[in-house]
C-alpha cells in the first residue's frame, strides 16, 4: 500500500465575478492506486490557461463545468509511478488531464506519450500543447490566412498570440500586436519579430492602433474582447476575417457594460465590410494535429518561432498565478510546477 499523498485544489464555490481565494479548496488525501488497465500518473507541470474561468461558471461554457467539489481541470505534463496497464511503464513521461492536483488514475484514453529528447516536456502543454495548436489551427484553417493580409492579434505576448503573430511573419506578412504593459510590447517587437505593438493600457489606444494599421485590418485574432475589440472594429477592411478564441476581458463580468446598444452599429459593419467573425474550439480541428506538430516544432528547432514560459512553483501557488493570469500578470505560457522534472535542462 502507497504512502503518498494527493494534494488537490477543488472549486468550493462558483465565483460571482472574479476569482477569489475562498472559491477554491485544498484537500489532502491518499494517492489513490491504480486498477487493472490503469496507471497512476505523478503531475510535473499543470497548465493555467483563462478558458478555466469560464468551466467555473454553472452555466453554459463550450467544454464541461466543473462541479462544486470536483478538482479544478487542466492539462498536465507527468510522470508514470505506476502502471497495470500494458502500453504504458513505469517512468514514462506523458500528456495528460490531471488537473490541479498531484496524482491522478487513468485507464489510458487521452494519454500520450512524450519524448523528453524532442522538446522540453513542458512545451506539450505550452509551444507544442493546446494553445501553439490553438493559434496554428485559428490562424491558418478558420481564419484563412491569404497572402497580403494585415494581421492584428491581441494578447500578443501570450501563449496563443505569441504563436499567431510568429506564424504569420514566418509566412510573410506584416503582424501588430496588442499587449499590456511596455515590457510586453518590447518583448513581442525585439523578441518575436512583430513589426509593431500597441499597448491596450494606452489612453490612446484606438489612435494608436489605426497608426500602427495604416492599411487597415484583414485578419484579427481575438482573444481579448472589451475595448481592444472596439478599438479594432473600425478598422477591418472589407472581407475581413475574424477567429474568435477567447474573451479574457469579459470573463468576470456579472452585468452588461453600461451604454448604448452597439449590436446594431456591429452588424451593420458585419453586413457592409462582408466580414466574417467566428468562433472555433481547437478540439473541432484534431486532423491538423500531425501538420501542427511538425510545423511548429520545425520552425521552433530552425529558431523561426520562439517560445516563452512563466513557470510558478508549487500547487499551492496555482490559485494566485491564476487570479495573475486573468489580470494579465504573467508573461508567456503560465505553468505550475507540481514537483520536480527529472528531465529539466536548467
Amino acid at each position: 500500500m502507497s504512502t503518498r499523498t494527493n494534494r488537490q485544489v477543488l472549486l468550493n464555490a462558483h465565483p460571482v465575478g472574479f476569482p477569489v481565494d475562498t472559491d477554491f479548496k485544498m484537500v489532502v488525501t491518499p494517492a489513490p492506486e491504480p486498477g487493472d488497465g490503469e496507471l497512476l500518473i505523478r503531475t510535473i507541470y499543470q497548465s493555467l490557461d483563462p478558458y478555466m474561468r469560464g468551466r467555473m461558471n454553472p452555466g453554459l461554457s463550450y467544454t464541461t463545468g466543473v462541479s462544486l467539489g470536483e478538482v479544478m481541470g487542466a492539462g498536465t505534463v507527468g510522470q508514470v509511478v505506476a502502471s497495470r496497464h500494458d502500453r504504458f511503464a513505469e517512468g514514462d513521461f506523458v500528456l495528460s488531464s490531471n488537473g490541479w492536483q498531484e496524482y491522478a488514475v487513468s485507464d489510458g484514453r487521452g494519454v500520450r506519450k512524450l519524448d523528453p529528447a524532442a522538446a522540453p516536456i513542458s512545451t506539450a502543454v505550452g509551444v507544442l500543447g493546446m494553445p501553439g495548436m490553438t493559434a496554428y489551427a485559428g490562424l491558418l484553417e478558420v481564419g484563412e490566412l491569404k497572402d497580403g493580409d494585415n494581421v492584428v492579434v491581441s494578447a500578443a505576448s501570450g501563449a496563443v498570440g505569441a504563436v499567431v503573430g510568429q506564424i504569420a511573419k514566418i509566412k510573410g506578412h506584416r503582424v501588430v500586436g496588442v499587449a499590456g504593459v511596455q515590457k510586453k510590447c518590447d518583448y513581442v517587437t525585439g523578441e518575436l519579430g512583430f513589426d509593431a505593438c500597441v499597448s491596450h493600457r494606452s489612453d490612446t489606444l484606438a489612435d494608436d492602433l489605426q497608426v500602427a494599421c495604416p492599411d487597415g485590418i484583414d485578419l484579427y485574432f481575438e482573444n481579448v474582447g472589451g475595448k481592444v475589440f472596439e478599438a479594432v472594429l473600425p478598422l477591418l477592411n472589407d472581407f475581413a476575417r475574424m477567429p474568435v478564441c477567447g474573451r479574457i476581458a469579459n470573463y468576470n463580468m456579472t452585468s452588461l457594460p453600461e451604454g448604448p446598444n452597439e449590436v446594431p452599429r456591429l452588424m451593420g459593419l458585419v453586413l457592409v465590410k462582408r466580414l466574417r467573425i467566428r468562433g472555433f474550439i481547437v478540439y473541432d480541428h484534431v486532423h491538423l494535429q500531425d501538420d501542427f506538430l511538425r510545423d511548429v516544432g520545425g520552425w521552433i528547432g530552425s529558431g523561426q518561432l520562439k517560445y516563452r514560459e512563466d513557470i510558478v512553483e508549487g500547487i499551492e501557488n496555482a490559485v494566485g498565478a491564476f487570479q495573475g493570469l486573468l489580470r494579465g500578470e504573467n508573461f508567456g505560457k503560465l505553468l505550475v510546477r507540481v514537483s520536480d522534472d527529472p528531465t529539466s535542462r536548467a
